[in-house]
């Protein structure tokens, strides 16, 4: 079995494959103090509710944008499952064309949702991903990645406006019943959620226009916890995709299977 690792800033996704099939996905919070003998602990707990043990598995991949927890998951793939992971960085094969400026910049996930997108919806596309921070990303007819852009996420957003604004209370992310609000807590749910709608919209028009296309002749994903929620509201996000990079990470380790390798 595939165990896949989506290291992103605020969570850890974790899905485990038999062969195509998605057997088990869990989420946890992203902690680089942790030690690798606490994620052994973490991730024991987590096969028990499936029944499973560690032998089970005989391909680790990792993608990651925390590099000190990236060493910390090698080192307990190294000594709990007995199996040296495959990174995804520049030398893993992807199949992915890029025409990014300096590759070794983009970021491990960018990589693997855009593996995952034109593989599950072809090509031209959009692909938005809400997390930490909201990236998005622009793969051309001929299937080549050109790059996009990067924004902070709407966790964040929420947070700088209720640490910064003393009078403003947390709210609820959930849509208001109208773009007008006519208390304080209705007013702050508008802009944050109906607001980063609009911008998501607008980003993927201004992205659309630049791919010589309008945003209806261009397949939208979206992905990322905060996705669902957010595309909700949105007129151009096609499909909300919660295991677009995981199924990446599949695509990427069946184009490695050579250099996976027990440690």
């Amino acid at each position: 079995m595939l165990l896949a690792f989506d290291t992103g800033n605020t969570n850890v996704m974790m899905g485990l494959y038999d062969g195509e099939r998605l057997f088990a996905s869990w989420r946890f919070a992203t902690d680089a103090q942790r030690t690798a003998d606490e994620y052994a602990v973490l991730c024991q707990n987590f096969f028990k509710t499936r029944e499973l043990r560690f032998d089970d598995v005989d391909q680790i991949i990792i993608s990651s944008v925390v590099p000190d927890l990236t060493r910390t998951l090698v080192r307990m793939c190294e000594e709990y499952f007995e199996i040296s992971p495959l990174l995804v960085e520049v030398g893993v094969k992807t199949g992915l064309k890029l025409r990014y400026e300096n590759p070794k910049e983009l970021g491990a996930d960018r990589i693997v949702n855009a593996v995952s997108g034109i593989e599950r919806y072809g090509a031209p596309l959009i692909i938005v991903d809400f997390g930490t921070a909201t990236t998005f990303c622009a793969i051309n007819d001929k299937r080549e990645y050109l790059g996009g852009a990067i924004t902070a996420g709407i966790g964040i957003s929420m947070e700088a406006l209720f640490s910064h604004a003393a009078k403003l209370p947390k709210v609820e992310l959930i849509a208001p019943t109208a773009a007008i609000g006519r208390t304080t807590t209705s007013a702050m749910q508008s802009g944050l959620l109906f607001g980063y709608a609009d911008m998501v919209d607008g980003m993927i028009t201004r992205l659309a226009r630049e791919l010589e296309k309008s945003p209806d002749e261009v397949f939208v994903v979206a992905t990322g916890g905060l996705a669902g929620v957010v595309c909700a509201n949105c007129q151009h996000v096609d499909k909300v995709d919660p295991m677009l990079t995981l199924e990446g990470l599949r695509l990427i380790a069946e184009r490695n299977k050579g250099g996976l390798r027990h440690a």
